[in-house]
């Protein structure tokens, strides 16, 4: 009897969870049932059921599914086991809180399989905020990419300013996310901004299939977006924000023509948001300390990068994040809900 090689899944999508048992059955829900797709669950260190409802559902299809299980690592180690895990072409992360259009998912997998040799670096995606308590809203890019085949970074439009292309909208080459040295800190959230930036320096070709796959479950209490958290956690957002300005390529790179114009600039587009995003919620908690170290972070830009400080600080949203004065720290907070609702968090 002759042993068949084993083919590789067109698509891995990784589902790192933790204390995720009200939610990860939503997430998993016919995931698999898409052929051409492996679905791996990281327990990362969970003290609820999730490890045991992970266990469970993988025992079902072994040949689709798995479960890892690995000491509490945060978002970031979760998703770096997963990724090193993978044996898709493709490979796509899914929070355990969040879920897919089936639908969406078996296109989206018709076309990696027919994208198989075709050199193409990511696939891009619409996604939809669920909004708790609100109507939910899509977060379309068909005036940024077109729709008709593979294309490259000449060919796409610049990003309207709530285009915001985030990790719920990339499917990435797992070769690429792995020759990119994608290194994402432990015990740190928001390193969704890190899994767009780094591997995305690297991407040239790519397919856009407007659909509606992702969704995005924003607005319960205790997420890591939630206004109240994102405050107690404001300096995991600054170690993200330095490590997304030191991904980025340099200006004198894109000069060269190493780099693609337009993709530099839908880099600065994303890198923006976040930052301003961080320096409104500094603002908004208002305590001194709190003060003092949003004036240090923009030091260190200005510093380190003079023509990028002050790109950000007069854009839009790096105005509005940076008021001086209680005056301007009132109309801060005032902007912040907006500048939240730009780059996606609500």
């Amino acid at each position: 009897m002759t042993n068949r090689p084993r083919v590789a899944p067109a698509l891995s999508i990784v589902v790192p969870a933790f204390n995720a048992e009200d939610y990860l059955g939503r997430a998993l829900s016919e995931l698999d049932a898409v052929a051409g797709v492996e679905v791996i669950v990281v327990d990362d260190g969970s003290t609820d059921a999730t490890g045991a409802l992970a266990d469970d559902w993988a025992a079902q299809r072994p040949a689709s599914r798995r479960a890892i299980h690995q000491p509490n690592r945060g978002h970031g180690g979760a998703i770096t086991t997963g990724l090193a895990a993978a044996r898709g072409s493709f490979v796509k992360i899914l929070d355990a809180d969040d879920w897919l259009d089936i639908a969406s998912l078996a296109l989206l997998v018709r076309e990696l399989v027919a994208l198989e040799g075709a050199d193409v670096d990511a696939v891009f995606t619409d996604f939809v905020h669920e909004r708790v308590g609100k109507s939910a809203r899509p977060a379309r890019f068909d005036s940024v990419f077109p729709s008709d085949g593979v294309f490259e970074w000449a060919d796409t439009e610049r990003f309207g300013r709530r285009q915001v292309l985030m990790m719920h909208a990339i499917v990435y080459r797992t070769e690429l996310v792995r020759a990119s040295g994608l290194r994402l800190p432990e015990h740190t959230f928001y390193v969704d901004n890190l899994y767009v930036v780094t591997p995305l320096v690297r991407v040239r070709r790519m397919r856009y299939l407007p659909i509606p796959l992702y969704r995005y479950h924003v607005g319960r209490p205790g997420q890591s977006v939630a206004p109240e958290v994102m405050v107690r956690r404001v300096e995991q957002q600054l170690r993200v924000n330095r490590l997304a300005l030191a991904a980025l390529p340099s200006p004198h790179s894109v000069a060269r023509g190493d780099v693609p114009a337009q993709l530099y600039r839908a880099l600065l587009h994303h890198v923006e948001g976040v930052c301003a995003v961080t320096s409104a919620t500094l603002a908004r908690a208002g305590t001194a300390d709190h003060l003092v170290e949003r004036d240090r972070f923009w030091r260190e830009v200005r510093a380190e990068n003079p023509w990028l400080y002050t790109r950000m600080r007069r854009s839009l949203l790096g105005a509005v994040s940076n008021l001086p004065g209680q005056a301007g720290r009132r109309a801060t907070s005032l902007a912040y809900d907006w500048a939240r609702r730009v780059v996606g968090f609500s």
